[in-house]
């Protein structure tokens, strides 16, 4: 008989369990082995594509995907065709030298979260032939009957039939920070949010407490966790900004290179009739001096850089491009759990029946802190009855907490674990506990019953305790172990914990009969006494609320995107400073039938999106991407996976992440902490900084050989520089100071800037201004030296050793205005880079070398020059340095000191 194909998985939950035995061809008893078999190789085994890993060939290939580099790719090749062997040989090396800076890194950062997709590879216990046999996940079917118990994984999406007390922990997949309560005889409707369908077991979710049965529905790809799997391999990566940015920069470049060429050889064949030939040489080195050589290894460089010092805050880098994307960033969209907050459910407020009320401190599972009132330990009387709710606390409990040397272990129960520790601060160890107060019964926490009780002897009676719902164990009570016991105004005392974003408990106690609690089953406690609810909170990250403000700060909007409750979500929003009222919270029901338009409306005001889907997730970051935002995901889910793909640059939880989450990001947190993220923003900002000041003095320099080559041409003289010795200035005396560059530490607060407009362009106003002017001094004095030179009677050879010298001095001189766009060169203590200064020298102890070395002088014509001559072209090189000086005083005069915090922001005109 057929089976329901993966097109029925949005209704599985809304069948009754009847249908779903008929829908599948089964039974309770299961299916027969030979069904089985045959169901295996209908629909495949039970497991997660695996994505091939990475090889080292593929990283080190990967690194040149740039236009830049397919440019000076073009140009090697043209170079060795007309028979320019050393020009080509030294672009080749520059092609491998930064394959080979960007591919090292790369790989090596792989290699660190490189992880197989194993959320389902489990062992799993079903039922065949009538029997119960434990079999390996993937050998799971649909129509399996599978047996769920405490602390098991569920290997596929399955259709409970029934539960006793089961929860399941969905956090990875949905968001939802408290363990799901199943029920079976629940339904529900096509438009029921994933984190709600509690008749549901998915695949990779962890069994918390309880047991369940239930008929696989779906397995591998076609499981929740699998089609989220799929949308992460299909779902486009958005491209990071400084990719965009290199793009554009790129066609440009190559774009004036190619059309100066073509006119310049035109020029020269037309109206000076030279030689085509030598014509078509002089566009090639033309093309040569223009295309900065060293900028891929210099981005690269800087970017390597960045991501070292990333990595000593926290951030793992797994795509280099993504350090400056990091801090190109405009939005952040955030999930909750395991994000914001530490996933781990804690007790942080206690109200007494008389209204007192009480604050828990202390973060997770360790059971260290202490109860407070109003910052002061509670009064005698308070801490009685406070002692008395810490022992019901730790004896009407299935959890374990102990401590194994320095470190404390837990099993069980999120609820459970977090009133052990609340009991452990308040004095009360469950071991203890329970030699004092032996336990002789229990009724198990049912969700038709919403309350669990224990029942323990003492010398003369029996002690019941019981916990649950406040509605629940507020029915079963008829005195208060403080104050008058009035049912409804406790019961609205509840309601205002839970309106705050408590997760509320309500705690009673109650005396037997010394023979009660021992039939079976045990009788519903009554006639107890209230002793106190329990506010539960997943508490917030150390940081967080503090790096929420900077990010702020820093320009940067910060979006909550959760699947828990929207009152949950508010609370932490309220917290954190996202979000002061529920009107400020969008739930995904709300964003179901939401035009795109609708959507980015939704978007410039909301700031908290609960109860939120993964397929809605990632909708919300496509609408911000087509808004014009530049978005980092945060997320460690695998609920997180398709929509930190889809982002510019997906950052995911390195501690607590899911696999499927780590292999879609750029970048791994390693202490799961947002505050991690905003020194990742910071570290980002200064290599985008280090960026433009190697882009500076690399194009300058190649502008000014352009204007020194042009002019020379025009007046009708030789080739100032053949192009050995350009490649030379680019790629070795200018190439070893612009690696030094990418090293340079950050200039001012950076975090006090707002974003860069994702529409800005590198060359802004101020990079154009410096560029014209640093090209127009050195093309310009250059061209003037160059004809001086050879008036003085020198031959061709020697005048372009002179000049070439002073080509380098002019690069010396440049490297410290690059070191600021707005700062005074003579402001900056080169001793406060000594990476910098060591590079500067050893650029100029090499070409120092290159005058002296003979096989350097046969193949870059150099040679000895006297002192006279060195003073002179020294002399001459400091004008560079006098005239960018007088721009950055004419650009402080022009644009006031707020405008000039960032020099590279939006307010610039762009050009």
């Amino acid at each position: 008989m057929a089976t329901a194909t993966s097109s029925d998985t949005e209704s599985w939950y809304s069948q009754r369990r009847g249908q779903i035995y008929d829908t599948l061809a089964t039974d309770s008893d299961g299916l027969s082995t030979e069904e089985a078999t045959n169901r295996l190789s209908e629909h495949g085994p039970n497991r997660l594509p695996k994505a091939k890993p990475v090889t080292v060939w593929q990283i080190f290939l990967r690194q040149f995907k740039n236009p830049l580099i397919y440019i000076l790719a073009i140009a090697a090749i043209v170079s060795f065709a007309i028979g320019e062997g050393t020009d080509a040989g030294f672009i080749a090396a520059v092609l491998v030298v930064n394959a080979l800076v960007g591919g090292s890194q790369e790989w090596r950062a792989e290699r660190s979260s490189q992880a197989l997709q194993q959320l389902i590879r489990t062992r799993a216990t079903v039922i065949r032939d009538g029997e119960t046999r434990d079999v390996d996940g993937e050998a799971v079917v649909p129509g399996d009957v599978v047996l769920l118990e405490s602390g098991y994984r569920v290997p596929a999406d399955v259709r409970l039939v029934s539960t006793h007390g089961l929860e399941i922990d969905e956090s990875a997949l949905t968001g939802e920070s408290a363990p799901v309560l199943k029920d079976e005889n629940w339904e529900g409707d096509v438009r029921t949010p994933l984190g709600d369908r509690r008749n549901m077991a998915h695949a990779g979710t962890v069994v918390n407490r309880g047991r369940g049965r239930g008929v696989v529905v779906e397995t591998g790809t076609d499981t929740v966790v699998g089609r989220l799997a799929e949308d992460v391999t299909s779902v486009e990566g958005g491209k990071p900004p400084l990719v965009t940015r290199m793009e554009r920069f790129t066609r440009v470049v190559g774009l004036v290179v190619l059309v100066a060429a073509a006119v310049t050889a035109l020029l020269g064949i037309f109206i000076q009739q030279y030689d085509a030939v030598e014509m078509f040489l002089f566009a090639v080195a033309l093309a040569v001096s223009a295309i900065p050589e060293g900028l891929p290894v210099g981005i690269t460089v800087a970017l390597g850089v960045a991501s070292r010092r990333m990595a000593k805050v926290g951030v793992i880098v797994r795509r280099l491009v993504a350090v400056e994307g990091l801090g190109s960033c405009t939005m952040i969209a955030s999930d909750k759990t395991g994000t914001l907050t530490a996933n781990e459910l804690t007790v942080k407020q206690v109200q007494l029946p008389d209204g007192s009320t009480f604050e828990v401190t202390g973060e997770g599972y360790t059971p260290e802190g202490s109860v407070l009132q109003d910052g002061h330990p509670p009064e005698p009387d308070s801490a009685d009855e406070l002692s008395r709710l810490g022992r019901a606390s730790v004896l009407c409990n299935e959890g374990q907490l102990s401590r194994r040397g320095e470190e404390w272990t837990w099993r069980g129960d999120p609820t459970d674990i977090a009133l052990l520790a609340f009991g452990q601060k308040l004095g009360w160890g469950r071991q203890s506990a329970l030699g004092a107060h032996p336990q002789t019964d229990e009724i198990p926490f049912e969700p038709e019953q919403r309350y669990a009780a224990t029942f323990h002897r003492t010398d003369d009676e029996t002690q019941v305790f019981v916990k649950g719902a406040p509605e629940r164990v507020l029915e079963m009570c008829t005195a208060a172990s403080e104050g008058e016991f009035s049912q409804q105004a406790l019961q609205q005392q509840a309601n205002e914990m839970a309106h705050d974003g408590y997760r509320v408990l309500a705690i009673a106690d109650g005396s037997l009969e010394p023979d009660a609690g021992t039939g079976h089953p045990p009788p519903v406690p009554t006639e107890l006494t209230f002793l106190g609810f329990i506010g539960l909170r997943d508490p917030l990250r150390s940081g967080v609320a503090a790096a929420i403000v900077s990010a702020q700060q820093a320009g940067i909007s910060v979006t909550m995107i959760t699947g828990d409750h929207p009152e949950t979500a508010l609370a932490i929003a309220r917290d954190i400073g996202l979000a002061e009222s529920p009107a400020e919270v969008t739930t995904g029901a709300e964003l179901v039938d939401a035009s795109r338009a609708q959507l980015e409306e939704i978007l410039e005001t909301t700031r908290v999106f609960a109860r939120v889907s993964p397929e809605q997730k990632l909708k919300i970051v496509e609408a911000a991407r087509n808004m014009g935002q530049y978005v980092a995901v945060t997320g460690d889910g695998v609920n997180d996976a398709p929509a930190l793909r889809q982002a510019n640059i997906g950052i995911a939880m390195g501690k607590m992440g899911t696999d499927v989450a780590r292999d879609a990001a750029d970048l791994v947190i390693s202490d799961d902490n947002f505050a991690t993220i905003v020194a990742g923003i910071e570290q980002g900002r200064i290599a985008f900084d280090n960026i433009r000041k190697v882009i500076y003095l690399l194009v300058s320099t190649g502008a000014g050989e352009v204007v020194l080559v042009l002019m020379s041409l025009g007046a009708g003289l030789p080739l100032p520089l053949v192009p050995v010795q350009i490649l030379w200035l680019n790629l070795v005396t200018n190439g070893v100071q612009d690696v030094a560059l990418a090293f340079e530490p950050k200039e001012g607060d950076v975090l006090n800037r707002p974003p860069r407009s994702p529409n800005e362009r590198i060359f802004n106003r101020i990079m154009v201004e410096r560029v014209l002017v640093a090209a127009l001094v050195i093309g310009v004095i250059g061209f003037g030296a160059f004809v001086w030179l050879l008036d003085q009677g020198l031959s061709e050879a020697a005048a372009r050793n002179h000049l070439l010298l002073l080509i380098v001095l002019f690069e010396i001189v440049n490297i410290g205005n690059a070191r600021s766009e707005t700062t005074s060169l003579f402001r900056l203590s080169p001793l406060q880079s000594p990476i910098l200064l060591t590079g500067t020298i050893g650029a100029f102890v090499i070409h120092l070398g290159a005058m002296y070395f003979p096989p350097a002088q046969a193949v870059l014509g150099t040679a000895p020059v006297g002192p006279e001559q060195w003073l002179v072209l020294g002399a001459t090189a400091l004008t560079i340095a006098a005239a960018i000086e007088l721009h950055k005083l004419s650009w402080t005069a022009r644009y006031p000191r707020s405008e000039r915090e960032s020099p590279s922001q939006t307010h610039e005109k762009e050009t």
